[in-house]
């Protein structure tokens, strides 16, 4: 009897240690482990420099799902937050990606009026959870020698500002948009001057961490060299 206790016993640990060596998305796992590589890699996507702030910019502001507001009972605001609506590996199965891509205007997410995410945001957020939805970063990938328009700014603007600063959702009547409007606020000292966190303006991104030193630099270099549509 003691044999056969025992081994059953023995059957119990061997199962609960393969069911913890397969779960790969609970707080502990290596996939929720904060990770840095010196270098970025063209394959990969980022969520500190790429996925936090789509959705900053997009979602968890206020009157959404900002630590605040928590509208519907969701926030948004960090990984942690975040992955309780992501499925690691899957991002068809994963309630962040199933709302962005809905076309259902009452279940899409932003809801309207706002305008729902680009199919290059969509794209990069299904490729970051489909690659294990890991809490990772890297060394900056921003060259200063690039400030082109085209290259530089408007991408940047794209992923952390115009979720806030769109025409369905002008934030301080700020619209970033199209070229023609960001020009505006690059002439009048406003696109600067916030992004530099200057005496006088509001800071922005808002809710999020400041552009790097890099990115800072782009946008200036762009405005001194004339605000070219390049």
């Amino acid at each position: 009897m003691l044999n056969r206790n025992y081994i059953a016993l023995a059957l119990v640990v061997a199962t609960l240690i393969l069911a913890c060596t397969h779960e790969t998305t609970g707080p502990n796992s290596p996939a929720n482990t904060p990770s840095f590589s010196t270098t970025c890699s063209s394959d990969s996507v980022y969520f500190v420099s790429e996925i936090l702030p789509i959705i900053n910019s997009n979602c968890a502001m206020s009157g959404c799902h900002d630590a605040a507001t928590r509208a519907d009972g969701v926030q948004l605001t960090s990984y942690s937050t975040i992955m309780k609506y992501v499925r690691a590996g899957n991002a068809a199965r994963s309630e962040l990606y199933e709302v962005i891509i809905e076309t259902d205007p009452g279940d899409r997410m932003p809801p309207p009026p706002r305008s729902p995410l680009t199919a290059t945001q969509i794209a990069k957020i299904q490729k970051w959870i489909n690659q294990g939805a890991k809490n990772n970063s890297c060394g900056s990938s921003c060259d200063a020698n690039v400030f082109t328009y085209s290259g530089a700014v408007k991408p940047m603007l794209d992923t952390k500002c115009v979720g806030c600063h769109s025409a369905t959702s002008p934030g301080g009547t700020i619209n970033l948009s199209t070229y023609a409007l960001v020009r505006t606020v690059a002439l009048n000292g406003k696109l600067y001057g916030s992004i530099a966190h200057q005496a006088g303006y509001s800071p922005m991104p808002k809710n999020s961490a400041k552009l790097s030193d890099c990115e800072i630099t782009q946008v200036q270099r762009w405005i001194a060299a004339g605000s070219l549509n390049n």
